[in-house]
Order: C-alpha cells, then structure tokens, then sequence
C-alpha cells in the first residue's frame, strides 16, 4: 500500500449537509463467478455476501457492497490498521486467489471515500446526476454506480439522509468542488 497523501482532509458543514472525506479506510475489491467464491467470502468476512443488485451486507467492522454478477468491494468502518489490513487481505489472498477461486485487489489507494450527511444530500446529488434516489434514499443498504458531474463513483447508502460516496483519487478535488459549490447554494 502506498503512503497515503490525502486531496482534501477536511470537512465543509452547510445548513443541511456535512461534507467530509474519511480518513484512509481498507477497500478491496473482490471478483469471482461460482457459489464456492460467494461462500467462502461470506464465511472469511463473517457476512452474508450480497447477491442482489445493488445491495449490500455489513458487520461492525466491515460493508461488502454488490456491485455486478460477479464483483464486491469491501470497506472497512474504521481507519487503517496496516496490520489488519495486511492481514485480511492476505487471507482472502490465500483462500481466493491462491485456490483460484477468484481475484482479491487492493484498493485502498485508488478509491476516495467522502462521507455526506444531512437532509438535502440527495437534492444535491441529484442536480448533476442522472440516477433517479426517489427509491434509493429510503433504502438502508442501497448501492449504486452512476455519475455525478460526469465523474464515476459508487454510492452507498448507510442510512437514512447518511451515505459513503466513492470516488476515483484522480478526480477526488473536481469532486469535492463541485459538491461544496452546490451544497452552498442550497
């Protein structure tokens, strides 16, 4: 894992939204097809693997979100401890990988994760967006990819007016613009 060199570190309170992105955190992706690989990440992580689209399953340490047929990513709920880290990624490594029953990436450095609280996050992310959230924001759990000011990222809903925005490192600073510039107008 690289060191990690945070784009923002800091957090914007509004009337009626709170912005702030989450210190680094533990992301890895998991890819794989058959039911042996949905069965063994559920019984290494100690969660039901989420089947369904767009949904997701958690624990109080760690979110495992569906985000195709055959692909998951897993966020822990706490800062990185470099040795549990190491640690959980090795032994998906070693009962996955290594028995060739699908992929374990680490994605910790690639993906940014803003949290976004309030009562107007979804009037804000729906000025840029073209997901429909009538449905998914009374959804505990949802999970979506779509774009937001034509920037891919991945949304997931912890709970009501409380969702985890992923975001591309790259394009975390235009992102983050972006969301204060709206969040001021509403």
């Amino acid at each position: 894992m690289l060191n990690f060199n945070t784009p923002i570190m800091d957090t914007k309170e509004f009337s009626e939204i709170k912005i702030s992105e989450i210190e680094p955190i533990l992301k890895i992706n998991l890819r794989g097809k058959n039911r042996d690989f949905v069965t063994k990440i559920g019984k290494e992580l100690s969660i039901i693997t989420p089947v369904d689209p767009n949904t997701s399953s958690s624990n109080e340490k760690l979110n495992l979100l569906w985000l195709s047929p055959d692909e998951w990513l897993i966020y822990s709920n706490e800062k990185i401890d470099l040795n549990g880290a190491n640690f959980l990624e090795d032994k998906l490594y070693n009962e996955i990988s290594k028995v060739n029953l699908g992929s374990i990436t680490n994605v910790t450095d690639h993906w940014i994760m803003i949290n976004l609280s309030g009562t107007k996050i979804f009037e804000l992310l729906s000025a840029d967006c073209p997901f429909n959230f009538n449905s998914f924001k009374n959804s505990k759990g949802a999970v979506v990819q779509t774009l937001v000011n034509h920037i891919d990222v991945v949304i997931h809903n912890k709970n009501i007016n409380n969702v985890n925005l992923f975001v591309r490192r790259s394009f975390t600073n235009h992102l983050w613009s972006w969301l204060n510039d709206g969040a001021s107008r509403l």
